[in-house]
């Protein structure tokens, strides 16, 4: 297979299952983990957007045009509380229509430990797969996404909305009790979502309180003994055998992979075949 990376596509599986995405192939990742995979960069990298060559990647796979005129690269998009849409200055108004003008869910995950984090209901499991979450749970529900990032807010004051990335990739975190975690945090958040509420009305923010906890479990048959990630830009050709996945990363023995990171790069993947003894069989190149 030889393509433009996308971002891994996920389905709920009992364990998670994960596709390989290059242009318009796709491939089954979980019957190949066990086997060596090579991966090699081409060095070739295509707006995800516009199509043109790039130089170099921004965003997760925009030209550098693209970056500083889509909506969906502003800043605001990863701080969602500084939407400024309603000052009529959305870089793409009909685009903030379609995707901040609308509901979101504010949600705690356990990725290397309790954390928050915001969505839009269609995104629901996918965006706690693609964090490498154990376990989840919708919390608030609200009409738009800046909404979402002013709650967001306020429980940044009590947990963080951060995933340590090693630490995901060097276990499974230990499941806790997310109902007791949820309930905990709504009560404690209590004058903050009330103001809120005054701010932009009684029904826009809205708690969760009858959603189960969402169990996830990933296909990786041995975690790293050291999580250092690999790098297309310094090293084009990684060739080890795949332990497993886990959010968006490949599971090597001597490192990992984010492939969301190189969204656009132009990637050749080979299959070289399962391996027996994956401690005298791990190469990188």
């Amino acid at each position: 297979m030889r393509g433009f990376l996308n971002k891994m596509r996920v389905a709920l599986a009992e364990p998670v299952d994960y596709f390989l995405r290059l242009s318009d192939d796709e491939l089954h990742l979980n019957p190949i983990i066990g086997h060596r995979i090579r991966l090699t960069f081409h060095g070739n990298i295509q707006c995800q957007h516009c199509g043109n060559a790039t130089r170099k990647s921004y965003s997760q796979g925009y030209c550098y045009p693209c970056f500083k005129r889509l909506a969906q690269c502003d800043l605001c998009v990863v701080s969602p509380e500084r939407c400024h849409f309603s000052e009529g200055t959305c870089r793409e108004p009909e685009w903030g229509e379609r995707f901040c003008m609308q509901p979101h869910v504010v949600y705690l995950a356990n990725s290397s430990g309790i954390k928050v984090g915001i969505t839009k209901p269609e995104q629901i499991p996918t965006r706690w797969i693609d964090q490498g979450a154990v376990q989840a749970i919708p919390v608030v529900s609200v009409d738009t996404r800046q909404q979402s990032g002013f709650v967001e807010v306020a429980f940044k004051q009590h947990i963080t909305d951060r995933t340590h990335w090693q630490r995901m990739l060097q276990a499974d975190d230990p499941h806790v009790d997310m109902m007791a975690e949820r309930d905990r945090l709504l009560q404690e958040l209590a004058p903050d979502l009330d103001r809120l509420r005054e701010q932009f009305g009684m029904q826009s923010i809205r708690e969760i309180r009858d959603a189960e906890t969402q169990v996830l479990r990933y296909p990786v048959d041995r975690y790293p003994t050291r999580v250092v990630a690999m790098n297309f830009d310094k090293t084009p050709t990684i060739e080890a055998v795949l332990l497993g996945i886990k959010g968006q990363y490949l599971v090597f023995d001597d490192g990992v992979i984010n492939l969301r990171r190189y969204t656009s790069y132009e990637i050749e993947f080979e299959d070289k075949g399962h391996v027996t003894d994956v401690g005298e069989s791990l190469s990188l190149f």
